[in-house]
């Protein structure tokens, strides 16, 4: 051993000894890692969620946080350890990490640890739960998902929560524009205080300024008594207005004043109010377009939109479908007894969803009353979701006697491990032509052990 490589090793030693009396002192699981992947120390937080009846230190830490055999990096996931050596600065990533409860979110925080001398020689690793969302089925409410268009909205929800900064929410109809709202106000400083929706697109221009800021008695015709705006409702919370681009332009210079001076005077009244909320909006049309087109104020737009979120269709997720439909079964009525089997899911993974998450959640209503049997089947489906003559024929399971059956998995089994050993390139490439993401392809090779996945 040369005489460089001790004194690496003896800087690396005499660093594990002072960060290990430090990570006990961090709250949150952490871990101390080296430039190989392997741990070198952990707090009890971390063994608490982790451990098992062996050792943490000199396992790979992909290995005990995610069940990999391979860096994140080459199980087609992003690697903050990879990121952080390469840009020698302190890297947060959203992960799904595996528990001995289920995968859960976690924003990891990596951050370059220096020898005396400037030599990097091993990171410190803090995992941050996410709280806005949930990896698998639970009962109670919330988002729930793992696809990579969601966890790449996730991570923006989880960065804008713990600000006070006024979120955009952009996103077609039925995509839980409301939840991701929730999401915010309940992971925020605000959380013990109300939250408050405004259904704009059910607003006239003579209730709007009533309902939003109130109105004393007799301001107009009806006004029989004193009523309170649902700013002062959602004072200290959240205010989330929902369909903000049907506000007419009228109303929407009286918005903008509220948001630029956080003053208001309720109908009828000369006393001036201040309001004390954070603002969230959200819209399925193109403000900006509506901009351009003199439909929408621009410095409005430019004061509701700092911080803009696009959230994904559930097409853009399909990915998430088995879990979204469990999930939903166990949150309908009468639907925790009720399951759905492999050939209409098969339907629905093809489907298109326009109506995202709403529709899937209707369609899923029908078919429980339908479900007679506990069990959703094509015959359960709207018509109109099934492919012309194809699933019929695939549902009556019909053959001719002579011609032996192989299972659908077997199938699938036998072609991947052809066209894995056979196709040159990389596998993003691959999971590309297959149309399914670079995780899933991992997941399916690893199950297989078809080389390193």
């Amino acid at each position: 051993m040369t005489v460089e490589r001790r004194r690496m090793q003896a800087e690396l030693h005499l660093i594990t000894k002072e960060m290990t009396e430090i990570l006990e002192g961090i709250a949150e699981p952490a871990t101390l890692i080296g430039l190989d992947y392997r741990i070198l120390a952990t707090n009890a937080a971390y063994r608490d969620i982790y451990g098992d009846d062996r050792p943490m230190e000199d396992r790979h830490c992909y290995e005990v946080s995610h069940g990999y055999q391979v860096p994140c990096d080459q199980a087609g996931e992003s690697c903050p350890l990879k990121r952080c050596s390469e840009s020698g600065k302190r890297q947060r990533m959203l992960h799904l990490h595996t528990t001995p409860a289920g995968e859960e979110h976690v924003d990891v925080e990596m951050q370059p640890v220096h020898s005396a001398s400037g030599q990097l020689v091993c990171f410190l690793e803090v995992m941050h739960r996410v709280k806005e969302a949930k990896a698998r089925p639970g009962e109670q409410e919330g988002m729930v998902g793992r696809s990579e268009s969601f966890m790449r909205m996730l991570e923006m929800v989880h960065r804008a929560a713990p600000s006070d900064i006024s979120v955009l929410l952009l996103g077609e109809s039925g995509t839980g524009k409301e939840l991701v709202a929730k999401a915010l106000h309940d992971n925020s400083p605000r959380a013990s205080k109300a939250f408050v929706t405004v259904e704009c697109s059910g607003l006239s221009e003579s209730l709007f300024e009533s309902e939003l800021f109130g109105h004393e008695r007799g301001a107009f015709t009806g006004a029989v008594s004193r009523k309170r705006g649902l700013v002062e409702a959602a004072r200290g919370g959240t205010l989330f207005l929902d369909e903000i681009g049907e506000i007419p332009l009228p109303q929407q210079v009286k918005l903008l004043r509220l948001i630029e001076t956080g003053v208001y005077r309720a109908v009828g009244s000369v006393e001036p109010q201040h309001a004390d909320v954070r603002l969230v909006c959200a819209t399925h049309r193109d403000l900006k377009a509506m901009v351009e087109r003199g439909e929408f104020r621009r410095d409005l737009y430019y004061r509701i939109a700092p911080f803009p979120i696009p959230l994904p269709t559930l097409k853009q997720r399909i990915d998430d479908l088995p879990l979204l439909i469990e999930v939903l079964l166990r949150r309908l009525p009468e639907g925790e007894s009720v399951s759905i089997n492999r050939a209409a899911l098969k339907v629905l993974m093809r489907y298109d969803f326009p109506g995202n998450i709403r529709e899937l959640r209707n369609i899923l209503e029908r078919g429980i009353l339908l479900a007679d049997q506990g069990v959703i089947g094509v015959d359960q489906l709207p018509p109109e979701l099934l492919m012309e003559g194809e699933i019929k024929a695939e549902e009556s399971g019909v053959l001719p006697a002579s011609q032996s059956v192989i299972p659908l998995d077997t199938l699938e089994d036998n072609y991947l491990r052809q066209v894995a050993a056979r196709f040159p390139g990389e596998n993003r490439d691959l999971a590309a032509l297959l149309g399914i993401s670079e995780r899933t392809l991992y997941r399916k090779l690893r199950r297989l052990k078809i080389g390193s996945g």
